[in-house]
Protein backbone atom coordinates (compact mmCIF):
# COMPACT_ATOMS: atom_id res chain seq x y z
CA UNK A 1 0.00 0.00 0.00
CA UNK A 2 2.66 2.38 0.85
CA UNK A 3 4.28 2.36 -2.78
CA UNK A 4 0.97 2.94 -4.51
CA UNK A 5 -0.49 5.73 -4.72
CA UNK A 6 -4.00 4.69 -4.68
CA UNK A 7 -3.40 3.07 -1.45
CA UNK A 8 -2.92 6.31 0.09
CA UNK A 9 -6.81 6.43 -0.45
CA UNK A 10 -7.42 3.79 1.27
CA UNK A 11 -5.31 4.12 4.30
CA UNK A 12 -7.14 8.02 4.43
CA UNK A 13 -10.47 6.16 4.10
CA UNK A 14 -9.33 3.81 7.04
CA UNK A 15 -7.95 6.85 9.01
CA UNK A 16 -10.88 9.11 8.44
CA UNK A 17 -13.70 7.64 7.35
CA UNK A 18 -16.57 10.28 7.91
CA UNK A 19 -14.40 13.42 7.21
CA UNK A 20 -15.40 15.18 3.48
CA UNK A 21 -12.54 14.54 0.98
CA UNK A 22 -14.52 15.90 -1.93
CA UNK A 23 -17.03 18.67 -2.42
CA UNK A 24 -18.00 19.84 -5.63
CA UNK A 25 -18.77 23.48 -6.30
CA UNK A 26 -21.56 23.66 -8.78
CA UNK A 27 -23.83 20.42 -7.65
CA UNK A 28 -23.23 20.45 -3.92
CA UNK A 29 -22.45 16.67 -3.82
CA UNK A 30 -19.73 15.39 -1.37
CA UNK A 31 -18.06 12.63 -0.66
CA UNK A 32 -16.30 11.19 2.26
CA UNK A 33 -13.56 9.91 1.73
CA UNK A 34 -15.18 5.91 2.28
CA UNK A 35 -17.13 6.78 0.24
CA UNK A 36 -14.71 8.45 -2.29
CA UNK A 37 -12.64 4.80 -1.95
CA UNK A 38 -15.88 3.00 -2.23
CA UNK A 39 -16.64 4.07 -5.89
CA UNK A 40 -12.65 3.98 -6.55
CA UNK A 41 -12.90 0.56 -5.69
CA UNK A 42 -15.94 -0.37 -7.77
CA UNK A 43 -14.53 1.29 -10.60
CA UNK A 44 -10.94 -0.41 -10.43
CA UNK A 45 -12.65 -3.75 -10.27
CA UNK A 46 -15.27 -3.71 -12.96
CA UNK A 47 -12.17 -2.43 -15.01
CA UNK A 48 -10.36 -5.48 -14.08
CA UNK A 49 -13.29 -7.53 -15.00
CA UNK A 50 -13.26 -5.90 -18.38
CA UNK A 51 -10.16 -7.19 -19.17
CA UNK A 52 -7.43 -3.93 -18.11
CA UNK A 53 -3.69 -4.63 -17.76
CA UNK A 54 -1.31 -3.31 -15.99
CA UNK A 55 0.27 -0.70 -17.44
CA UNK A 56 -2.78 -0.48 -20.44
CA UNK A 57 -3.28 3.33 -20.44
CA UNK A 58 -6.91 5.28 -19.64
CA UNK A 59 -7.44 8.56 -21.18
CA UNK A 60 -9.64 11.16 -19.06
CA UNK A 61 -11.56 14.14 -20.52
CA UNK A 62 -13.28 15.05 -17.58
CA UNK A 63 -13.73 18.41 -16.70
CA UNK A 64 -13.21 18.80 -12.53
CA UNK A 65 -15.33 16.51 -10.64
CA UNK A 66 -15.62 13.89 -8.43
CA UNK A 67 -15.32 11.33 -11.30
CA UNK A 68 -11.81 12.52 -12.45
CA UNK A 69 -10.25 11.55 -8.79
CA UNK A 70 -12.05 8.54 -7.95
CA UNK A 71 -10.90 7.62 -11.97
CA UNK A 72 -7.42 8.73 -10.82
CA UNK A 73 -6.93 6.40 -7.57
CA UNK A 74 -8.50 3.76 -9.38
CA UNK A 75 -6.58 3.41 -12.16
CA UNK A 76 -3.69 3.94 -9.78
CA UNK A 77 -4.66 1.00 -7.49
CA UNK A 78 -4.32 -1.81 -10.01
CA UNK A 79 -1.85 -0.66 -12.15
CA UNK A 80 -3.46 1.72 -15.14
CA UNK A 81 -1.41 4.01 -16.93
CA UNK A 82 -3.84 7.13 -16.24
CA UNK A 83 -3.71 10.16 -19.56
CA UNK A 84 -5.33 13.01 -18.31
CA UNK A 85 -6.50 15.08 -21.11
CA UNK A 86 -6.76 19.46 -21.99
CA UNK A 87 -10.71 19.20 -22.78
CA UNK A 88 -9.36 22.47 -24.23
CA UNK A 89 -7.75 20.91 -27.35
CA UNK A 90 -9.32 20.04 -30.12
CA UNK A 91 -9.94 16.86 -31.91
CA UNK A 92 -6.98 16.74 -33.61
CA UNK A 93 -4.40 17.45 -31.26
CA UNK A 94 -6.25 15.15 -28.82
CA UNK A 95 -5.76 12.52 -31.63
CA UNK A 96 -2.02 13.04 -31.40
CA UNK A 97 -1.84 12.39 -27.70
CA UNK A 98 -4.22 9.50 -27.71
CA UNK A 99 -1.93 7.70 -30.20
CA UNK A 100 1.03 8.80 -29.54
CA UNK A 101 0.25 7.30 -25.92
CA UNK A 102 -1.58 4.26 -26.76
CA UNK A 103 -4.66 5.30 -24.54
CA UNK A 104 -7.01 2.20 -25.13
CA UNK A 105 -10.10 3.05 -23.00
CA UNK A 106 -11.51 6.74 -22.84
CA UNK A 107 -13.07 8.54 -19.80
CA UNK A 108 -15.16 11.44 -20.97
CA UNK A 109 -18.06 14.47 -19.79
CA UNK A 110 -20.97 14.77 -21.81
CA UNK A 111 -19.71 18.14 -21.91
CA UNK A 112 -17.15 16.41 -24.94
CA UNK A 113 -19.10 13.89 -26.48
CA UNK A 114 -18.90 15.84 -30.24
CA UNK A 115 -15.20 15.71 -29.76
CA UNK A 116 -15.32 12.09 -28.84
CA UNK A 117 -17.75 11.03 -31.48
CA UNK A 118 -15.32 13.00 -33.83
CA UNK A 119 -12.16 10.47 -32.68
CA UNK A 120 -14.21 7.54 -32.59
CA UNK A 121 -15.20 8.62 -36.27
CA UNK A 122 -11.72 8.41 -37.05
CA UNK A 123 -11.09 4.37 -36.48
CA UNK A 124 -7.47 3.48 -36.36
CA UNK A 125 -6.46 6.75 -36.12
CA UNK A 126 -6.62 5.96 -32.59
CA UNK A 127 -6.62 2.79 -30.25
CA UNK A 128 -9.53 2.96 -28.31
CA UNK A 129 -11.84 0.20 -27.93
CA UNK A 130 -13.87 0.78 -24.89
CA UNK A 131 -15.74 4.58 -24.53
CA UNK A 132 -17.52 5.22 -21.07
CA UNK A 133 -19.47 8.74 -21.06
CA UNK A 134 -20.20 10.87 -17.93
CA UNK A 135 -23.36 12.35 -17.58
CA UNK A 136 -23.55 15.93 -17.12
CA UNK A 137 -23.94 17.57 -13.84
CA UNK A 138 -27.21 17.49 -13.66
CA UNK A 139 -27.18 13.47 -14.56
CA UNK A 140 -29.32 14.48 -18.37
CA UNK A 141 -28.73 13.63 -21.54
CA UNK A 142 -28.32 10.41 -23.51
CA UNK A 143 -25.10 8.18 -23.89
CA UNK A 144 -23.56 8.08 -27.24
CA UNK A 145 -24.19 4.97 -29.63
CA UNK A 146 -20.48 3.97 -29.21
CA UNK A 147 -20.47 4.68 -25.33
CA UNK A 148 -21.11 3.01 -22.11
CA UNK A 149 -22.86 4.96 -19.15
CA UNK A 150 -19.54 5.55 -16.72
CA UNK A 151 -21.89 5.59 -13.47
CA UNK A 152 -23.99 2.07 -14.50
CA UNK A 153 -20.12 0.55 -15.46
CA UNK A 154 -18.80 1.97 -12.07
CA UNK A 155 -22.19 0.71 -10.27
CA UNK A 156 -21.48 -2.92 -11.16
CA UNK A 157 -18.30 -3.38 -9.71
CA UNK A 158 -17.79 -4.91 -5.84
CA UNK A 159 -16.53 -2.16 -3.04
CA UNK A 160 -13.71 -4.82 -1.93
CA UNK A 161 -10.48 -2.99 -2.14
CA UNK A 162 -8.66 -4.38 -5.13
CA UNK A 163 -5.65 -6.36 -5.85
CA UNK A 164 -2.41 -3.90 -5.75
CA UNK A 165 -1.59 -3.62 -9.61
CA UNK A 166 1.38 -1.41 -9.60
CA UNK A 167 4.23 -0.08 -6.77
CA UNK A 168 7.33 1.89 -6.93
CA UNK A 169 9.01 2.55 -10.42
CA UNK A 170 6.03 1.27 -12.47
CA UNK A 171 4.42 4.24 -14.38
CA UNK A 172 1.25 5.64 -13.12
CA UNK A 173 0.46 8.72 -15.30
CA UNK A 174 1.64 10.61 -18.62
CA UNK A 175 0.58 13.82 -18.86
CA UNK A 176 1.52 15.74 -22.03
CA UNK A 177 2.53 19.08 -21.63
CA UNK A 178 0.49 22.27 -22.58
CA UNK A 179 2.81 22.61 -26.01
CA UNK A 180 3.73 26.21 -25.79
CA UNK A 181 5.89 25.51 -28.49
CA UNK A 182 5.82 22.73 -30.85
CA UNK A 183 4.17 19.16 -30.40
CA UNK A 184 3.76 18.43 -26.51
CA UNK A 185 5.67 15.97 -24.91
CA UNK A 186 4.19 13.22 -22.27
CA UNK A 187 5.74 13.35 -19.01
CA UNK A 188 5.88 10.07 -17.56
CA UNK A 189 5.64 9.57 -13.81
CA UNK A 190 5.52 6.55 -11.88
CA UNK A 191 3.89 5.81 -8.82
CA UNK A 192 7.39 6.50 -6.51
CA UNK A 193 8.12 9.74 -8.09
CA UNK A 194 4.28 10.72 -7.67
CA UNK A 195 4.30 9.58 -3.98
CA UNK A 196 7.93 11.25 -3.26
CA UNK A 197 5.92 14.93 -4.75
CA UNK A 198 3.22 14.26 -2.03
CA UNK A 199 5.57 14.13 1.03
CA UNK A 200 7.91 16.89 -0.45
CA UNK A 201 4.75 18.86 -0.31
CA UNK A 202 3.92 17.94 3.12
CA UNK A 203 7.20 18.70 4.32
CA UNK A 204 6.79 22.30 3.71
CA UNK A 205 3.76 23.61 3.04
CA UNK A 206 1.20 23.97 6.29
CA UNK A 207 -1.33 21.68 6.74
CA UNK A 208 -3.49 21.45 9.81
CA UNK A 209 -6.26 19.43 10.64
CA UNK A 210 -9.16 19.00 8.67
CA UNK A 211 -8.00 21.54 6.44
CA UNK A 212 -10.39 23.23 3.87
CA UNK A 213 -8.92 23.16 0.16
CA UNK A 214 -9.71 25.67 -2.58
CA UNK A 215 -8.94 24.24 -5.58
CA UNK A 216 -9.18 26.12 -8.91
CA UNK A 217 -6.95 25.02 -11.14
CA UNK A 218 -7.92 22.02 -14.08
CA UNK A 219 -7.11 18.58 -12.65
CA UNK A 220 -5.37 17.31 -16.25
CA UNK A 221 -2.91 19.94 -15.06
CA UNK A 222 0.29 18.66 -12.39
CA UNK A 223 -0.75 22.17 -10.77
CA UNK A 224 -4.31 20.33 -9.84
CA UNK A 225 -3.22 16.76 -9.43
CA UNK A 226 -0.37 16.94 -6.98
CA UNK A 227 -2.24 19.17 -4.50
CA UNK A 228 -5.34 16.73 -4.54
CA UNK A 229 -3.46 13.94 -4.13
CA UNK A 230 -1.21 15.63 -1.29
CA UNK A 231 -4.89 16.62 0.05
CA UNK A 232 -5.84 12.51 0.69
CA UNK A 233 -2.11 12.04 2.19
CA UNK A 234 -2.46 14.89 4.44
CA UNK A 235 -6.79 14.42 5.40
CA UNK A 236 -7.53 17.73 3.70
CA UNK A 237 -10.69 18.43 2.30
CA UNK A 238 -10.38 19.27 -1.60
CA UNK A 239 -13.35 21.93 -2.56
CA UNK A 240 -12.76 21.96 -6.04
CA UNK A 241 -14.35 24.54 -8.89
CA UNK A 242 -15.49 23.02 -12.43
CA UNK A 243 -14.57 25.96 -13.60
CA UNK A 244 -12.54 29.29 -12.08
CA UNK A 245 -15.18 31.81 -11.52
CA UNK A 246 -13.70 34.92 -9.56
CA UNK A 247 -17.09 35.82 -7.49
CA UNK A 248 -17.98 32.15 -6.88
CA UNK A 249 -14.18 31.41 -5.47
CA UNK A 250 -14.99 34.29 -2.84
CA UNK A 251 -18.64 32.61 -2.08
CA UNK A 252 -17.05 29.24 -1.27
CA UNK A 253 -13.97 30.80 0.70
CA UNK A 254 -17.20 31.98 3.01
CA UNK A 255 -19.34 29.07 2.33
CA UNK A 256 -17.15 26.59 2.97
CA UNK A 257 -14.82 27.90 5.68
CA UNK A 258 -11.80 27.55 3.06
CA UNK A 259 -8.39 27.62 5.09
CA UNK A 260 -5.94 26.79 1.99
CA UNK A 261 -5.94 26.76 -1.86
CA UNK A 262 -4.04 27.14 -5.04
CA UNK A 263 -4.76 29.47 -7.89
CA UNK A 264 -2.33 31.42 -10.58
CA UNK A 265 -1.80 35.19 -10.34
CA UNK A 266 -4.29 36.05 -12.48
CA UNK A 267 -7.27 34.07 -11.02
CA UNK A 268 -5.98 35.83 -7.73
CA UNK A 269 -5.92 39.24 -9.93
CA UNK A 270 -9.24 38.63 -11.05
CA UNK A 271 -10.73 37.53 -7.81
CA UNK A 272 -9.52 41.61 -6.77
CA UNK A 273 -12.08 42.87 -9.30
CA UNK A 274 -14.57 41.60 -7.40
CA UNK A 275 -17.12 44.40 -6.71
CA UNK A 276 -17.76 44.46 -3.06
CA UNK A 277 -15.34 41.18 -2.31
CA UNK A 278 -14.62 42.50 1.53
CA UNK A 279 -18.61 41.55 2.28
CA UNK A 280 -17.34 37.60 2.29
CA UNK A 281 -16.32 36.27 5.10
CA UNK A 282 -12.22 35.24 4.80
CA UNK A 283 -11.52 35.10 8.42
CA UNK A 284 -9.92 31.19 7.95
CA UNK A 285 -8.12 31.41 4.51
CA UNK A 286 -4.50 31.09 5.63
CA UNK A 287 -3.12 30.97 2.33
CA UNK A 288 -3.00 30.98 -1.17
CA UNK A 289 -0.25 28.78 -3.15
CA UNK A 290 0.66 30.63 -6.76
CA UNK A 291 2.89 30.37 -9.43
CA UNK A 292 3.05 29.25 -13.03
CA UNK A 293 3.70 32.92 -14.04
CA UNK A 294 5.64 35.79 -11.99
CA UNK A 295 3.79 36.57 -9.04
CA UNK A 296 3.62 41.03 -9.10
CA UNK A 297 4.81 41.94 -5.81
CA UNK A 298 2.01 43.91 -5.83
CA UNK A 299 -0.64 41.21 -5.68
CA UNK A 300 1.41 39.72 -2.48
CA UNK A 301 0.84 42.99 -0.66
CA UNK A 302 -2.57 43.63 -1.00
CA UNK A 303 -3.50 39.74 0.05
CA UNK A 304 -1.35 40.49 2.98
CA UNK A 305 -3.08 43.33 4.02
CA UNK A 306 -5.98 41.08 4.18
CA UNK A 307 -4.22 38.99 6.30
CA UNK A 308 -4.26 36.06 3.00
CA UNK A 309 -0.31 35.06 3.28
CA UNK A 310 0.36 34.52 -0.65
CA UNK A 311 3.04 31.53 -1.33
CA UNK A 312 5.01 31.78 -4.42
CA UNK A 313 5.86 28.30 -5.95
CA UNK A 314 7.86 27.30 -8.65
CA UNK A 315 7.26 23.77 -10.15
CA UNK A 316 6.69 21.85 -13.66
CA UNK A 317 4.96 19.00 -14.81
CA UNK A 318 8.41 17.51 -14.76
CA UNK A 319 9.29 17.82 -11.14
CA UNK A 320 5.18 16.46 -10.42
CA UNK A 321 4.82 19.65 -8.85
CA UNK A 322 7.28 20.81 -6.67
CA UNK A 323 10.60 22.38 -7.13
CA UNK A 324 10.19 26.08 -5.30
CA UNK A 325 8.30 27.08 -1.98
CA UNK A 326 8.28 30.65 -0.57
CA UNK A 327 7.49 30.12 3.07
CA UNK A 328 5.30 32.74 4.69
CA UNK A 329 7.87 34.12 7.28
CA UNK A 330 9.87 35.08 4.07
CA UNK A 331 7.07 36.55 1.61
CA UNK A 332 7.38 40.21 2.33
CA UNK A 333 11.17 40.40 3.07
CA UNK A 334 11.90 38.43 -0.26
CA UNK A 335 8.94 39.56 -2.83
CA UNK A 336 9.46 38.56 -6.01
CA UNK A 337 10.80 35.39 -5.13
CA UNK A 338 9.97 31.91 -5.56
CA UNK A 339 11.68 30.65 -2.59
CA UNK A 340 13.98 28.31 -1.80
CA UNK A 341 14.02 24.52 -2.51
CA UNK A 342 11.28 21.71 -1.20
CA UNK A 343 12.82 19.65 1.58
CA UNK A 344 13.46 16.81 -0.64
CA UNK A 345 14.72 19.10 -3.75
CA UNK A 346 17.29 20.63 -5.23
CA UNK A 347 17.93 23.21 -7.07
CA UNK A 348 20.83 24.95 -8.83
CA UNK A 349 21.27 27.87 -11.08
CA UNK A 350 24.01 27.31 -14.24
CA UNK A 351 26.09 29.16 -16.97
CA UNK A 352 26.20 27.79 -20.36
CA UNK A 353 28.63 25.92 -19.28
CA UNK A 354 27.02 24.06 -16.61
CA UNK A 355 29.24 25.86 -13.87
CA UNK A 356 27.16 27.11 -10.83
CA UNK A 357 26.41 30.84 -10.81
CA UNK A 358 27.14 33.64 -8.66
CA UNK A 359 24.62 35.27 -6.15
CA UNK A 360 22.37 37.08 -7.94
CA UNK A 361 23.98 35.92 -11.74
CA UNK A 362 21.38 34.70 -14.21
CA UNK A 363 21.26 30.98 -15.03
CA UNK A 364 19.16 27.94 -16.33
CA UNK A 365 17.31 26.57 -13.20
CA UNK A 366 18.43 22.88 -12.62
CA UNK A 367 16.38 20.49 -10.12
CA UNK A 368 16.90 17.37 -8.82
CA UNK A 369 14.88 15.12 -6.47
CA UNK A 370 13.19 12.05 -6.20
CA UNK A 371 9.81 13.02 -7.63
CA UNK A 372 11.66 14.47 -11.24
CA UNK A 373 10.04 12.78 -14.13
CA UNK A 374 11.04 9.04 -15.16
CA UNK A 375 11.57 10.50 -19.12
CA UNK A 376 9.48 11.67 -21.96
CA UNK A 377 6.94 9.41 -23.49
CA UNK A 378 8.79 8.16 -26.87
CA UNK A 379 10.97 10.91 -27.19
CA UNK A 380 14.43 9.27 -25.68
CA UNK A 381 16.57 12.14 -27.45
CA UNK A 382 14.48 15.10 -25.76
CA UNK A 383 14.64 12.81 -22.19
CA UNK A 384 18.58 12.49 -22.61
CA UNK A 385 18.28 16.57 -23.43
CA UNK A 386 16.75 17.04 -20.02
CA UNK A 387 17.98 14.62 -17.71
CA UNK A 388 21.44 14.89 -17.38
CA UNK A 389 23.31 13.26 -14.13
CA UNK A 390 19.81 12.83 -12.31
CA UNK A 391 19.24 17.45 -13.07
CA UNK A 392 16.27 18.26 -14.98
CA UNK A 393 17.21 21.08 -17.24
CA UNK A 394 13.94 23.15 -17.11
CA UNK A 395 14.74 26.09 -19.20
CA UNK A 396 13.67 28.34 -17.15
CA UNK A 397 16.33 31.52 -16.20
CA UNK A 398 16.55 32.49 -12.43
CA UNK A 399 18.85 33.98 -9.91
CA UNK A 400 19.53 32.80 -6.77
CA UNK A 401 20.53 34.83 -3.64
CA UNK A 402 23.54 34.02 -1.51
CA UNK A 403 20.65 32.76 1.39
CA UNK A 404 19.47 30.65 -1.53
CA UNK A 405 15.96 32.28 -2.59
CA UNK A 406 15.62 31.66 -6.20
CA UNK A 407 14.07 34.22 -8.42
CA UNK A 408 12.31 33.05 -11.72
CA UNK A 409 13.42 35.83 -14.67
CA UNK A 410 11.73 33.57 -17.72
CA UNK A 411 11.69 31.04 -20.09
CA UNK A 412 15.32 31.12 -21.97
CA UNK A 413 13.00 31.12 -25.47
CA UNK A 414 11.07 34.20 -24.41
CA UNK A 415 14.30 35.99 -23.85
CA UNK A 416 14.88 39.00 -25.92
CA UNK A 417 18.40 39.95 -26.70
CA UNK A 418 18.58 43.69 -27.96
CA UNK A 419 21.63 45.07 -28.40
CA UNK A 420 23.51 41.99 -26.98
CA UNK A 421 21.99 42.29 -23.71
CA UNK A 422 19.60 40.16 -22.27
CA UNK A 423 16.18 41.32 -21.33
CA UNK A 424 13.90 38.79 -19.44
CA UNK A 425 9.71 39.41 -20.49
CA UNK A 426 8.94 38.78 -17.01
CA UNK A 427 10.71 42.03 -15.64
CA UNK A 428 9.10 44.62 -17.59
CA UNK A 429 5.78 42.51 -17.03
CA UNK A 430 6.18 43.39 -13.02
CA UNK A 431 6.64 47.28 -13.96
CA UNK A 432 3.92 47.58 -16.04
CA UNK A 433 1.73 45.71 -13.69
CA UNK A 434 2.44 48.59 -11.40
CA UNK A 435 0.36 51.01 -13.50
CA UNK A 436 -3.03 51.45 -12.34
CA UNK A 437 -4.59 51.50 -15.82
CA UNK A 438 -2.98 48.13 -16.79
CA UNK A 439 -4.89 45.16 -15.64
CA UNK A 440 -2.77 42.03 -17.39
CA UNK A 441 0.78 43.07 -19.27
CA UNK A 442 2.46 40.29 -22.00
CA UNK A 443 6.17 41.61 -23.37
CA UNK A 444 7.52 40.15 -26.66
CA UNK A 445 10.59 40.34 -28.71
CA UNK A 446 10.32 42.15 -32.02
CA UNK A 447 12.89 41.79 -34.61
CA UNK A 448 14.71 45.29 -34.87
CA UNK A 449 16.85 46.48 -37.69
CA UNK A 450 19.12 48.48 -35.20
CA UNK A 451 19.02 46.20 -32.01
CA UNK A 452 18.40 42.81 -33.61
CA UNK A 453 15.68 42.25 -31.44
CA UNK A 454 13.70 44.90 -29.30
CA UNK A 455 10.79 44.42 -26.24
CA UNK A 456 7.23 45.13 -27.23
CA UNK A 457 4.41 45.31 -24.45
CA UNK A 458 0.84 43.82 -25.09
CA UNK A 459 -1.48 44.96 -22.61
CA UNK A 460 -4.90 44.78 -21.13
CA UNK A 461 -6.28 47.94 -20.38
CA UNK A 462 -9.17 49.30 -17.82
CA UNK A 463 -9.16 52.50 -19.48
CA UNK A 464 -9.56 53.12 -23.06
CA UNK A 465 -7.61 56.55 -22.73
CA UNK A 466 -4.37 54.79 -21.91
CA UNK A 467 -2.20 55.19 -24.67
CA UNK A 468 0.95 53.90 -26.50
CA UNK A 469 2.67 56.43 -25.63
CA UNK A 470 1.41 56.38 -22.22
CA UNK A 471 3.02 52.83 -21.54
CA UNK A 472 6.06 53.37 -23.41
CA UNK A 473 6.91 56.42 -21.15
CA UNK A 474 5.83 54.86 -18.17
CA UNK A 475 8.94 52.22 -18.18
CA UNK A 476 11.07 55.19 -18.47
CA UNK A 477 13.12 55.96 -15.31
CA UNK A 478 11.89 52.48 -14.12
CA UNK A 479 13.60 50.18 -16.51
CA UNK A 480 17.26 50.49 -18.02
CA UNK A 481 16.77 51.75 -21.66
CA UNK A 482 17.39 48.99 -23.11
CA UNK A 483 14.93 46.75 -21.24
CA UNK A 484 12.03 49.88 -21.91
CA UNK A 485 9.78 48.73 -24.63
CA UNK A 486 9.49 50.29 -27.88
CA UNK A 487 6.07 49.92 -28.83
CA UNK A 488 2.68 48.44 -27.34
CA UNK A 489 -0.85 47.36 -28.83
CA UNK A 490 -4.23 46.76 -26.46
CA UNK A 491 -5.85 43.42 -26.59
CA UNK A 492 -8.82 42.47 -24.57
CA UNK A 493 -7.54 39.33 -22.92
CA UNK A 494 -3.92 37.71 -22.88
CA UNK A 495 -3.97 34.15 -24.38
CA UNK A 496 -2.69 31.54 -21.29
CA UNK A 497 -2.60 28.10 -21.13
CA UNK A 498 -4.78 25.96 -18.48
CA UNK A 499 -2.03 26.51 -16.10
CA UNK A 500 -2.21 30.16 -16.58
CA UNK A 501 1.25 30.58 -18.29
CA UNK A 502 1.01 33.55 -21.06
CA UNK A 503 1.01 32.05 -24.58
CA UNK A 504 4.13 34.22 -26.31
CA UNK A 505 4.02 32.35 -29.17
CA UNK A 506 0.49 33.03 -29.57
CA UNK A 507 1.12 36.33 -29.34
CA UNK A 508 4.68 36.77 -31.55
CA UNK A 509 1.98 35.43 -34.25
CA UNK A 510 -0.37 37.93 -33.36
CA UNK A 511 2.33 40.76 -33.63
CA UNK A 512 4.96 39.97 -35.70
CA UNK A 513 7.05 43.19 -36.30
CA UNK A 514 9.36 44.34 -36.92
CA UNK A 515 9.44 46.63 -33.51
CA UNK A 516 9.61 50.68 -33.93
CA UNK A 517 12.17 52.29 -34.84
Amino acid sequence: MHDNLGGFLTKRAFLNPDRDAYVDSVSGERLSFSALNRRSNQLANQMLAGGLQKGDRVGLLLMNSAEFMESYFALAKIGAVVVPLNWRLVADELEFILKDSGTRRLIFGSEFVEVAAELHGRGDKTDIDHWLQVADINGDGETAYFAEDYAEFREAGTEAEPPQGASGDDMLYIMYTSGTTGLPKGVVHSHSTAIWALITIGANAVYYEADRYLAALPMFHVGALSPLAANVYRGATSVVMRAFDPVRAWELIQEERITTGLAVPAMLNFMLQVPDFDRYDRSHLRWMMTGAAPVPVSLTEQYADMGIEILQVYGLTETCGPACLMDSENALRKPGSTGKAFFHTQVRIVDENGNNCLPDQAGEVLVKGPHIMIEYWNRPDATRDTLIDGWLHTGDVAVMDEEGFVFIQDRIKDMVISGGENVYPAEIEAVLMTHPDIVEAAVIGQESAKWGESPFAIVVRSNDSLTEADVVNYCQGRLAAFKQPKGAAFIDEIPRNPSGKILKRVLREQFPGPAPV
